[in-house]
């Protein structure tokens, strides 16, 4: 007897679907039967020649395989030991659909670890004690612990004076966030960094702190992180270290601090309020200027006269704390800064829309500057809903942290999140050899350029399954079973954007697609296939049944599971597709 759904009509009759139970796509039955010699059961080592040749795994080992048999034997039929060695087609089918054995990328960390810093995209956050939105949301210590529960590795906080001056508070300055402590904030990041990944956490700090409160903050951060804290010997980082060494390392990033001196000259020993200016092309503040005060990280180094800095050093204690000097630059000095040869590395931070203009003006300077030091970009300050900004950009021109708002929403942070999820979702990946290399004339990479195509990329979408389990009958229609398809992008350099999508299943929790889509490819390396699966609703709009980030050059060749994620990036239960993967 198979099972049914009952949908009621017009309040008074039911309708009758029978659920469907999957069937392998014929892909599956052929590949059971050539791997099986054509026997109904297939062996381990048959399963092993069908993971290396199939599905590409070369170091699969017959031990993998015993592991994963196990596996299946233990969920499919409850049997803590395996009578025989082997697979039926269904076990086999079972076995291809659970994306934990067989998922789509790499679970383990496997880049080389090894490089310098800055030959890494860092898993960045913006705000990251904010609850909510950029004005009047609470901060706390909470969205901090998520986030580096999640992998994240680059964490900001806004360090204020609270309202006696004599302690530090966390908020976002100028608006109506409410302050939490500097001190939960550390001993948060202090008990938290390292539960999802081993790698440094970078904290960049934007402090608007005397002198005084700047020494209260080194003294706090040695007292809480303790040897975690890296600390340079020469004060500051010259040359970026390896990755692999900095494991279990919490690394400080802002301007190094300056005597703050007013106009009437401050008496020895005293210090005048620090004045606080957003950089902007002349002295006096514009009103757009104005309205740009919540767009301002003002945690750098002023670069003034166009490269040159200013000031004297003070709170010696704190200064040796920060091993990563960070700088802005104003506007009409931006180039040159980016061209300034300076022999430490260093940390450079732009707006989103400082960044967009850079890049169409001046790309190969940009690119060229990320092969030195640290790039970070930051949301425009108007976005005070907390959304974000595609990173495609940033990261085509090799910028390392694009800084997101992790509490957010929307299908750039999907993109953010599925990027690093790659690379045993440890925060770091390694950025491709062309955007860290020179062609024999020194030039560098140019994402402009008419690239030819370079690979081409075959995606089949088979099916899809796990709705029933994750979501109430009526979820997506309260008169019958759901009508899905799959919408399938490309995002990467202009001329490597795609989009296309399967057709309509109807009245199926488990449609069956089995089509092929074709993606030629320029640089794959910096291409992202995102996959969103719809429910079409012929009144309304249409309803979302999932969706998941994927970077191309991750993806494992072969059939495979792929889990499908929430609107907030929250793995579903149950929920997958079954594709292929083929690169030409």
């Amino acid at each position: 007897m198979g099972s049914y759904n009952y949908y009621k009509m017009f309040g008074c009759f039911n309708r009758k679907f029978k659920i469907s139970e999957s069937e392998p796509p014929p892909d599956v039955k052929e590949a059971f039967w050539r791997y099986s010699a054509g026997a109904q059961q297939m062996t381990a080592e048959q399963l092993l020649k069908f993971m290396v040749q199939h599905q590409e795994e070369y170091n699969c080992t017959a031990v993998d395989v015993g592991d994963i048999m196990q596996h299946v034997f233990h969920r499919r039929h409850h049997q803590l030991e395996m009578k025989s060695l082997s697979f039926t087609l269904e076990d086999f089918f079972y076995f291809l659909f659970q994306d934990d054995l067989n998922g789509p990328i790499n679970p383990q960390v496997h880049h080389d670890m090894t490089a310098p810093l800055h030959h890494y995209f860092i898993y960045t956050g913006h705000n990251s004690y904010l609850t909510g939105n950029q004005l009047s949301s609470d901060c706390s210590e909470t969205p901090i612990v998520r986030a580096l529960e999640n992998g994240v590795r680059g964490i900001e906080l806004d360090l204020w004076p609270n309202s006696t001056k004599d302690n530090v508070h966390v908020l976002h300055g100028r608006t109506l966030t409410t302050p939490v402590p500097l001190f939960k904030c550390f001993k948060s990041i202090k008990d938290h960094a390292f539960v999802k990944s081993p790698y440094p956490v970078i904290i960049t700090l934007e402090d608007h702190l005397t002198p005084d409160l700047q020494a209260r903050v080194a003294e706090m951060a040695m007292r809480i992180f303790g040897d975690s804290l890296y600390c340079p010997e020469s004060g500051y980082v010259e040359d970026f270290p390896a990755v692999e060494s900095l494991k279990y390392k919490i690394i400080l990033s802002t301007k190094p601090p300056k005597e703050y001196l007013g106009s009437n000259h401050s008496k020895e020993g005293e210090t005048s309020s620090p004045k606080y200016k957003d950089f902007s092309d002349d002295e006096t503040e514009t009103e757009s200027e104005a309205d740009d005060k919540l767009e301002s990280d003002s945690d750098y180094e002023d670069y003034d006269n166009c490269g040159r800095k200013s000031g004297n050093m003070a709170a010696p204690e704190y200064k040796r704390l920060i091993a990563i000097h960070a700088g802005n630059a104003k506007k009409k000095c931006l180039r040159q800064v980016l061209r300034v040869r300076i022999d430490r590395a260093r940390r450079l931070s732009l707006s989103e829309q400082e960044l967009e203009r850079a890049a169409s003006l001046y790309a190969s300077d940009v690119v060229r500057f990320t092969q030195k030091h640290l790039l970070r970009v930051f949301p425009k300050g108007t976005r005070v809903t907390s959304s974000n900004f595609s990173p495609i950009i940033a990261w085509m021109h090799g910028a390392q942290m694009v800084a997101f708002n992790m509490q957010g929403y929307g299908k750039a942070l999907w993109m953010m999140h599925g990027f690093f999820r790659a690379n045993g979702g440890c925060g770091y990946f390694k950025k491709p050899h062309l955007l860290m290399s020179k062609n024999s004339n020194g030039d560098v990479f140019e994402p402009k350029l008419p690239w030819p195509v370079r690979v081409t990329l075959k995606v089949i979408v088979y099916m899809g399954d796990g709705w029933r389990l994750d979501f109430s009958h009526t979820h997506f229609d309260t008169y019958s079973p759901p009508d899905f398809y799959t919408k399938i992008y490309i995002i990467g350099v202009p001329l490597d954007a795609a989009k296309s999508k399967t057709r309509i299943i109807e009245d199926d929790w488990a449609p069956y697609w089995d089509q092929e889509f074709t993606f030629p490819l320029r640089i794959p390396e910096l291409a992202l296939l995102r996959i969103e699966v719809r429910e079409h609703d012929r009144s309304d709009k249409d309803d979302f049944g999932g969706q998941t980030c994927l970077p191309v050059s991750e993806l494992r060749p072969g059939i495979r599971a792929v889990p499908l994620y929430d609107r907030k990036g929250r793995k579903f239960k149950s929920v997958r597709l079954l594709m292929r993967f083929r690169f030409e």
